[in-house]
């Protein structure tokens, strides 16, 4: 039996692994962490075939194109096999392409071992901190696997790193933050010139830990330990940045590729909380459109000119400038004047609905936000604005 630290989550995870080996399962696992993040993994006779959902789909798929196959054209096979209305839409893609040969099976295994092998690091590392709720759904969806992982053997390689990323010191750091050099002179005087000039050049916020390990051909383990000393002093910051989007969709009813067709409409979001700028911005690509992120107030108004977004999710407690001054500001402008803006606010209260109203604001709606609270406005306005 696998010795994970003993916490109630751990023990859930692991009692419903063993349960599924027990049983020779066939279906899906479902896992949720506190905040509803999915993690689904593709069960056939008790083996793990595939796993999809927790922390930046696409930004992992395409990390794993990129390291064995680089001779491909990810965006050509974007647009051509991403078919977004089926969850597994990153095991359809190697499937096709091994079907037409432009794959072999031994890397299919590497990529399927290495992706299980994130989620499982990933949902432990949240577990540890958080409730993990468990649900199985008994149906075959992959009916042909082209891999089979050894859940055992999995969760024991995945103890193994676990345990050696928690002994150097970065148990609470996820490998999906962004490191950033915040402190540019600090480090100069840290460190030679050629290591300065390397760590400014691709520590910029945009790539991950384990984005930057692929391209320095390392693993992420010893890339963040070596950082570690320079993120307790604070020269390095680690940050959260969204997953990359997946703007180019296709059409599953005739499979044709909608490259072609107009842009998809541009949705933004004002809000300067990291976590709600993210999860809209998975709900906003998943579903098909565009989204422009927006975290400082004070760039927002720029920004909005320049991109001209069809919708606004607007926060409405922020600093600087809040949500009132903010809504007020744009409907100044005439390009906005009938954009629809959607304030956001943890405050549900009659007075903040009807000051929203008076200041221009389309619609009010109180945190948390939902997939089907997003899509449902998102819906309602398109619809209106486009008739």
């Amino acid at each position: 039996m696998i010795n994970f630290a003993e916490t109630s989550s751990f023990s859930k995870i692991i009692q419903e692994f063993n349960h599924c080996i027990q049983l020779q399962y066939n279906g899906e696992l479902k896992i949720k962490n506190i905040n509803g993040k999915p993690y689904t993994f593709y069960y056939r006779l008790g083996r793990i075939v595939w796993a999809t959902g927790g922390e930046h789909p696409f930004r992992r798929w395409r990390r794993q194109m990129e390291q064995h196959y680089p001779q491909i054209d990810i965006a050509q096979v974007r647009s051509q096999l991403m078919d977004l209305s089926i969850d597994y839409w990153d095991y359809h893609i190697l499937e096709t392409l091994y079907s037409q040969q432009k794959i072999n099976r031994e890397k299919v295994n590497t990529i399927t071992e290495n992706i299980i092998n994130e989620l499982l690091f990933d949902l432990i590392q949240e577990a540890k901190y958080g409730e993990i709720h468990c649900e199985r759904q008994q149906q075959i969806i992959l009916d042909s696997p082209m891999s089979f992982t050894n859940v055992q053997m999995a969760l024991q390689e995945i103890q193994q790193l676990w345990q050696a990323w928690s002994a150097a010191g970065l148990a609470k750091f996820s490998p999906n933050l962004a490191p950033v050099v915040c402190q540019p002179e600090e480090l100069q005087q840290q460190v030679n010139p050629q290591i300065y000039q390397m760590f400014t050049s691709v520590m910029t916020g945009k790539d991950t830990l384990r984005d930057l390990a692929i391209k320095l051909k390392q693993n992420v383990l010893p890339v963040t330990r070596s950082l570690l000393p320079f993120i307790l002093k604070g020269v390095i910051e680690l940050t959260e940045v969204a997953d990359l989007p997946m703007l180019q969709l296709v059409d599953s009813k005739n499979n044709s590729s909608l490259s072609s067709a107009p842009k998809s409409p541009l949705v933004a979001c004002i809000d300067d909380s990291p976590q709600v700028c993210q999860m809209l911005e998975q709900i906003l690509v998943k579903n098909g459109f565009r989204c422009l992120i927006i975290q400082d107030s004070i760039q927002a108004l720029p920004n909005l000119i320049q991109n001209k977004p069809e919708i606004i999710f607007l926060d409405l407690m922020m600093p600087v400038i809040n949500g009132y001054e903010m809504c007020t500001q744009i409907r100044r402008i005439s390009a906005f004047t009938n954009t629809p803006i959607i304030i956001l606010t943890s405050h549900d209260g009659l007075l903040d609905r009807i000051r929203t109203k008076v200041i221009g604001a389309t619609e009010f709606m109180s945190k948390p936000i939902s997939v089907e609270k997003i899509m449902s406005v998102i819906r309602k306005h398109l619809h209106s604005t486009t008739r």
